[in-house]
């Protein structure tokens, strides 16, 4: 019976695959596509998926039913919360320049099985999405002409009472995705004038709408008379504020396009950033001027800004913002068909997901294949099933991935350097001649048998420490954690902060809910999983980060991410038990996808199965001294490339 067990060798392996990290190139400039956008590219991409139909529909829904005139107060902190998940992509953006978004930054950090997952619920929730919003655009278009299409549709070809599916077929909504797809395979820089274009339309729309808001205003509808300010108080705002978070997904479209920008460490940042702080100041003032123009109680929660000019008398605005609304929608419509399938090609071409999907069209240099099979499956979304029921699911797939990202900043930024050998620029290899010397106080390592080889024995009190170690100040009370490797105990940490989060946030949403927990117990939990979190959060502060870089990086590490973490935890625990359930069922078919076929075809499960050539690392001082220092190793036969036959001698004696 025990032979039939896995050896403990095997269990080693086999966790070792699930969690191998994607091996970056030497120049992660080089790419297939065409690097051809600019940061005002960007920054219309990361607005045109922010700024859609909930400027017209979610600003009258929140403060009619949740939060009144404090939705204003809801969308600041919902910014604000937005913002420390925005500056993570930032960072990874910046550092990565890679196509694939949150699929990309969680390889890269994190390991292989989590950033498949992370990439297969992006794809669900992209298509969603998509085909979502071309319901929305045609269920608008619709409503202008008094429903005739909808009726012309039920009368000719019939209506479904089928659960999962629509009412009728949606040729409008399956039309348009078509449409949109062939603009998106003509390539980067025909998706990005056509974004531009309905950006500077909804823009321009945006602007008349708050100029004749703010002339319109009266002050009187924020009185008491009419309910006051915050009627719903604290937890009104509050729940405002976790509906109006989504509202700003849609920066990640940045990111995923950071393979196709032309200097992507300063334009993602910068596009993000401005993206961010527009969209966030277009719904903060739009939820002015409409709870101004009308008391918050009287609004139409489906067409509210519609409405509200239709009520002072100017119902010829009101076609003016329909047509803001369409435009709206159609640029959510090109971020989601533009990012899919760039995600989709960066999990192909690491060989996680099948392989044809990984083609650059020569001409186009775009994916066209994943272009036009998921734009085919989106209109099939939208042509025939009932999307309502899945729309929740939306928003635990971009949290989820929100919190990976957080987490992968934490472990990147506590693990050793790898990215100072090879650079960003084109060709980007620095010489590694000995003679050259480093700067004062730092290392020079070279190829080893293992990044784990420790060959210097160096006074830690003194030498300037690498990321990952103890810092100096803590070794007095913490020298039991100086054995590890470093950054192990950075990782473990951050376990132990996202277990921490999870409890935490189980309790607050939970405790008093469904596990009635009586007044005592809840307060001791309460305060037990705060203290872990702090503990985590202070154990991973103890350690040394890396030193700044000429890329971007994001303030207050672990704290910024840390408080990221939870806040996307808290708002996952918020969904329905349905909405969890249908998650978990999707994440089996991604387990059965991955280990049927990702585990094998994976481009790091090659590289492991290709034979090994071994060679010496050492380390470089300032001094120039190695004798003393270096333990005696001996290399191949063959010298490494780029390693000269005197320095393995040298290493030698």
């Amino acid at each position: 019976m025990a032979r039939w067990l896995p050896r403990s060798t095997d269990l080693t392996r086999f966790c070792q695959k699930l969690s191998r990290v994607k091996t970056l190139e030497d120049d992660m400039m080089e790419t297939s596509f065409n690097r051809c956008l600019s940061t005002i590219d960007l920054t219309l991409l990361g607005i045109g998926g922010m700024v859609g139909s909930g400027l017209y529909v979610l600003t009258g829904t929140v403060a009619k039913e949740i939060a009144g005139p404090a939705v204003i107060v809801s969308f600041i902190i919902a910014g604000f919360a937005s913002l420390l998940a925005a500056l993570c992509y930032a960072e990874f953006g910046a550092r990565v320049p890679k196509t694939g978004s949150a699929y990309m930054f969680t390889y890269v950090s994190v390991g292989e099985i989590w950033a498949f997952l992370i990439g297969w619920n992006v794809l669900l929730e992209y298509m969603i999405g998509g085909a979502a919003v071309a319901r929305a655009w045609s269920g608008y278009l619709d409503s202008i002409f008094n429903h005739k299409i909808k009726n012309f549709t039920e009368t000719h070809v019939g209506a479904w009472q089928v659960p999962f599916l629509a009412h009728y077929p949606d040729f409008l909504a399956a039309a348009i995705l078509l449409v949109a797809t062939a603009f998106i395979s003509f390539g980067a820089k025909v998706s990005s004038w056509l974004n531009h274009i309905f950006s500077a339309i909804s823009m321009g729309i945006i602007l008349f709408i708050l100029i004749m808001g703010f002339v319109l205003a009266e002050p009187k509808n924020w009185s008491t008379q009419e309910g006051g300010f915050a009627p719903y108080g604290l937890s009104g705002i509050m729940a405002g504020t976790a509906t109006c978070f989504y509202a700003f997904v849609g920066f990640d479209v940045i990111a995923a396009s950071s393979e196709e920008a032309r200097n992507p460490q300063r334009a993602v940042p910068r596009a993000i950033a401005f993206s961010l702080g527009l969209a966030t100041g277009a719904y903060i003032l739009v939820s002015v001027v409409l709870t101004l123009m009308v008391p918050w109680h009287s609004l139409d929660p489906d067409s509210a800004l519609a409405d509200a000019f239709y009520r002072r008398g100017y119902a010829w605005a009101g076609f003016l913002v329909a047509a803001g609304s369409i435009c709206a929608m159609n640029t959510v419509l090109l971020s989601n068909l533009f990012s899919l399938p760039r995600i989709v090609y960066a999990m192909a071409e690491d060989g996680l997901f099948f392989q044809i999907f990984s083609r650059v069209h020569p001409r186009t240099q775009v994916p066209v294949v994943g272009i036009v099979v998921f734009g085919l499956l989106m209109a099939l979304l939208a042509l025939i099933f009932d999307l309502e029921a899945l729309v929740q699911f939306l928003s635990i797939g971009t949290l989820l991935a929100y919190t990976f990202v957080a987490a992968s900043i934490i472990v990147l930024r506590f693990q050793q350097q790898k990215a100072d050998i090879p650079t960003l620029a084109a060709g980007g290899r620095p010489n590694p001649e000995p003679h050259e010397g480093p700067s004062s106080g730092e290392l020079k390592e070279y190829e080893s048998f293992s990044d784990k080889l420790q060959l210097v024995d160096r006074d830690k009190s003194k030498e300037q420490r690498e990321p990952g170690q103890l810092k100096a100040v803590f070794e007095p009370y913490l020298e039991f954690l100086s054995d590890f490797y470093p950054g192990e105990v950075v990782t473990v940490a951050v376990v132990t902060l996202m277990v921490s989060a999870i409890c935490l946030c189980s309790i607050l949403v939970f405790g008093n809910t469904h596990l009635h927990l009586p007044t005592w117990s809840y307060s001791l939990l309460l305060i037990l999983f705060s203290l872990g979190f702090l503990l985590s959060l202070l154990l991973i502060w103890a350690h040394e980060q890396q030193r700044s870089t000429q890329t971007f990086q994001i303030p207050l590490v672990p704290l910024s991410p840390a408080l990221s973490i939870i806040l996307n935890i808290y708002l996952m625990l918020k969904l329905s038990y349905m909405t969890w359930l249908r998650f978990a069922v999707w994440l089996l078919l991604g387990l059965l996808v991955y280990f049927g076929y990702g585990i094998w075809h994976s481009k790091e499960n090659q590289r492991e199965l290709q034979p090994q050539r071994v060679s010496a690392r050492y380390v470089v001082f300032p001094t120039g001294s190695l004798e003393e220092r270096v333990q005696p190793v001996q290399p191949s036969s063959q010298p490494t490339a780029g390693l000269p036959d005197t320095d393995t001698d040298d290493c030698k004696r």
